[in-house]
C-alpha cells in the first residue's frame, strides 16, 4: 500500500469509516478499464488486515471476513459493488482520469466533485463494503465482499465472474441510487454499432465552419431516459436537416458524445459551403439556437450553439452521403420505445444514441439498448436492422446481458423492506430499475442467490453534475448495518 493520502473535507462526514474510504477511492484513479490500481490497493489492504483476498481471471476482487460473535449460525452474505467509475469532465477541463484524483467537496447537503464525475456510482457502495470489513463493532454473519471490474462499459467483471468462487446465498448489491427504494429487478441491455458508409469527394466550396452544440445536462442513459433532456447528437441531426432547407452545404466531419451509457452533452460538425451563404447560415444557426433554447428552457437551460470559421477540408462527404447521414441520424430511434405494463412508472424498452464518430470511411453511432424483456431488445434490433437495410448501412450487435427478474419467493426482500420501513418511519418502495445492474449476470453464474439492491440518493450519475446526498448516505449505512443483523439463520 504505497499511497499517501491527504484527507479532504469529506472525510469528516458521518459515518466516518465510509466517508474516509470514499475519500481514498476518489484519490486513486479508477475509470473503466483502469481499475487495477484501486483493486490492488484494496487487496493489499485486506491482506494487511489478515483477511482472505484474491482476484479471479478477469480481475474481480473477493474478500472474506468471518462472522462476529453470535452470528455464526446465520446465512453467509455477499456484499457487492463495482470498482470502476464513468470518466466525464466539463468542456475545457484538463483532467486525466487515469492519473488525476477526483476532487470531492461538500456543497450544502451534497457531495460533488470539481468539474468531473464524482464516482459515487458505485464508489459509495464500494466504500460501505470496505467500511464493514474494517469495522470491529458491527454485527454480521460470515461475509464475502465481491468487487467487480468494468461494470460501466459492458459489465465484463460480472460476465467473466469465476464459477464456484462465492459461497454466500444472499447477495446485497449496493448500486441503487435512490433513498427509500429497494430494487428487485433491472433491465437487460445490448450494444449496437450503427455504421453508415461514407463516400468522400473533392471539396468545391470556398468556406467552412465548425458548429457545436454544448452545455446540455446529459445524464444516465437508462435512469434519465424518461426525462425531457436533450440528446446532443439528435439535436445536431435536427439542426442539419433544417439547415439543409436554407443553404447548400456538405459535411466534412461529425461527432458527438463520449461514452455509450451517458446521454450525450455535446456534438460537433464541420461543414463546407459557399461564401455567399455565410450570412444566411450564421443567421439561421442563431435563430435555431434561440428556438431550441425556448423549447428546452426547463430541461436544458445551458444549451448553446458555437460557430467557428475553419479552413475548408480538401475531402468532404459527397452530396449523397451528406444527405444519408442527416436523414439516418434524424430518424434513428432514440429514447423510450415502450413503458412497462407490469411495473407502473417504469420504462420497459429504450435506446440511447450515446456516441457518434467519423472514422475509417464511416459514421458510426454507438447505441445502448435496454429492456426489461428480451422481446424488447429484439424489437429494437428489428428497427435498427430495417433502417440499416434501407440506407445501405450495417449494424453490429454485441455485449448482450440479461435483465434481472423479480423473485416472488425472495426471503431477503421482505426483510429489507421491514428494516427499511422502521428506519425511515414511512414505507419504502420495492421497484424495478430501467438500468443495468450486475444482479442479472451474477444470478446467471449463481442462480440460487437471493438478491436485493440498495443504495443512497445519487443524482446526475455519469455526468459532471453527479452528486450524492449526505443524509441519504447515513440512512443507507444504517440500513446496511441493521440488515446484516437481521440475516436469517441457516
Amino acid at each position: 500500500m504505497s499511497h499517501t493520502f491527504t484527507p479532504s473535507e469529506i472525510s469528516t462526514l458521518s459515518p466516518t469509516l465510509l466517508w474516509q474510504w470514499f475519500d481514498k477511492i476518489c484519490a486513486i484513479p479508477h475509470p473503466s478499464y483502469h481499475e487495477d490500481q484501486l483493486a490492488n490497493f484494496i487487496v493489499d489492504w485486506a491482506k494487511s488486515q489478515s483477511l482472505f483476498a484474491e482476484r479471479d481471471e478477469v480481475g474481480n476482487v473477493l474478500i472474506r471476513k468471518s462472522a462476529t460473535k453470535g452470528m455464526e449460525n446465520h446465512q453467509k452474505v455477499v456484499l457487492q459493488a463495482h470498482l470502476d467509475m464513468v470518466p466525464q469532465a466539463n468542456e475545457g477541463v484538463d483532467h486525466d482520469f487515469e492519473k488525476d484524483p477526483i476532487q470531492p467537496y461538500i456543497d450544502g447537503e451534497w457531495v460533488t466533485a470539481k468539474e468531473t464525475t464524482l464516482g459515487a456510482d458505485n464508489g459509495i457502495g464500494l466504500a460501505s463494503c470496505l467500511a464493514i470489513l474494517e469495522s470491529n463493532d458491527i454485527a454480521h454473519p460470515d461475509l464475502e465482499v465481491l468487487l467487480t471490474m468494468t461494470e460501466e462499459t459492458g459489465m465484463f467483471g460480472a460476465v467473466g465472474l469465476r464459477p464456484n468462487w462465492l459461497e454466500g446465498n444472499i447477495l446485497i448489491n449496493t448500486d441503487t441510487e435512490d433513498n427509500g427504494e429497494i430494487y428487485v429487478g433491472c433491465a437487460g441491455g445490448e450494444d449496437a454499432n450503427f455504421n453508415i458508409p461514407v463516400q468522400y469527394e473533392q471539396n468545391n466550396f470556398d468556406s467552412a465552419m465548425q458548429i457545436s452544440i454544448k452545455g446540455l445536462r446529459g445524464g444516465h442513459s437508462g435512469c434519465d431516459i424518461h426525462t425531457t433532456r436533450g440528446n446532443a447528437i439528435k439535436l445536431m441531426a435536427r439542426f442539419l436537416a433544417a439547415l439543409k432547407q436554407q443553404a447548400e452545404f456538405q459535411i466534412a466531419h461529425i461527432q458527438g458524445g463520449s461514452i455509450r451509457n451517458a446521454i450525450p452533452r455535446e456534438a460537433m460538425t464541420n461543414i463546407v459551403f459557399s461564401a455567399k451563404d455565410y450570412e444566411k447560415i450564421t443567421a439561421f444557426t442563431t435563430q435555431f439556437e434561440a428556438m431550441l433554447q425556448q423549447e428546452l428552457a426547463m430541461a436544458e437551460p445551458e444549451l448553446v450553439f458555437l460557430m467557428e470559421n475553419i479552413e475548408p477540408n480538401a475531402q468532404v462527404f459527397d452530396r449523397h452521403t451528406t444527405q444519408i447521414v442527416i436523414n439516418a441520424l434524424t430518424i434513428l430511434p432514440n429514447g423510450i420505445i415502450r413503458n412497462s405494463d407490469v411495473v407502473e412508472g417504469v420504462v420497459e424498452t429504450s435506446l440511447s444514441v450515446g456516441v457518434l464518430e467519423t472514422e475509417n470511411n464511416q459514421v458510426s453511432a454507438i447505441i445502448l439498448t435496454r429492456s426489461l424483456i428480451e422481446e424488447g431488445k429484439k424489437e429494437v434490433q428489428g428497427k435498427l436492422n430495417a433502417l440499416a437495410e434501407l440506407i445501405g448501412a450495417n449494424v453490429e450487435f454485441s455485449g448482450d446481458y440479461p435483465g434481472w427478474n423479480p423473485d416472488p419467493h425472495s426471503k431477503i426482500t421482505p426483510i429489507t423492506k421491514q428494516v427499511y420501513d422502521k428506519l425511515l418511519g414511512y414505507e419504502s418502495k420495492i421497484k424495478v430499475i430501467h438500468a443495468g445492474l450486475e444482479c442479472g449476470l451474477l444470478k446467471k453464474v449463481y442462480p440460487n442467490m437471493d438478491t436485493v439492491s440498495i443504495g443512497p440518493t445519487i443524482r446526475n450519475a455519469h455526468s459532471p453534475d453527479e452528486r450524492v446526498h449526505i443524509p441519504a448516505v447515513e440512512i443507507y449505512w444504517n440500513l446496511l448495518i441493521e440488515l446484516l443483523k437481521n440475516i436469517p439463520t441457516k
